[in-house]
């Protein structure tokens, strides 16, 4: 599953998504490209959203759960019909719990301990959270000793001037939260924040 990174390389993080708005921005970023869209829990009624989200959009794109902190969570984000799980952490109950659940596993981490120990437990890639905090040349750090074929997610502060240099260091795809949705936008908004990103990428491809 990983390779669906490679083109175009984004997770959409919908943090205050609510269920009235999230099948036509899940339309939206579905027209724009982007193919992997996550519903943070903490979000109002996240569960509704994610299963609103996965009948609108089938099997076109991946929905996602994020922000789950406990085995319980994976267990009703998979119930509404969630693809892949995200968390802020590396938590190796949640990570089990979705691979028990056949659920894709993208956990948070930060230290090089923690990305092996994620690696162990059974993450298929992992998020780099916050990339602002710790930049391009931490990455390129982390990924000389990480094992070659893991993906990295770069999420958190990374805007589309910033792809560049964290692609040049390795990072295999982004976690587009803020730059891309933000509570209460209009869908049509949403989908031309994303295009932006699909553009910078294309360009950096050529």
């Amino acid at each position: 599953m990983s390779a669906l990174f490679a083109d175009p390389p984004f997770v959409a993080i919908l943090r205050g998504i609510t269920p009235p708005e999230a099948e036509a921005v899940a339309l939206a970023l579905r027209g724009a490209g982007l193919l992997w869209i996550e519903a943070p829990l903490n979000s109002p009624d996240a569960l509704r959203s994610i299963t609103l989200m996965r009948k609108a959009l089938g099997a076109d794109a991946r929905i996602g759960a994020g922000t789950v902190l406990k085995a319980a969570e994976v267990e009703a984000a998979a119930d509404a019909g969630a693809d892949f799980i995200v968390s802020p952490n590396t938590d190796f109950a949640v990570i089990a719990a979705t691979k028990t659940r056949g659920l894709y596993s993208m956990p948070g981490f930060f230290t090089a301990s923690e990305a092996f120990a994620a690696l162990g437990a059974g993450a298929d890639a992992l998020k780099l959270f916050p990339a602002d905090a710790a930049g391009p040349a931490y990455l390129k750090a982390l990924k000389a000793v990480l094992p070659p074929e893991t993906p990295v997610l770069a999420v958190g502060g990374v805007d589309e001037t910033r792809l560049q240099a964290y692609m040049d260091a390795g990072a295999a795809g982004f976690g587009l939260g803020g730059a891309v949705y933000r509570p209460g936008m209009d869908a049509a908004d949403v989908g031309a924040r994303a295009e932006a990103f699909m553009r910078a990428y294309r360009e950096i491809r050529r």
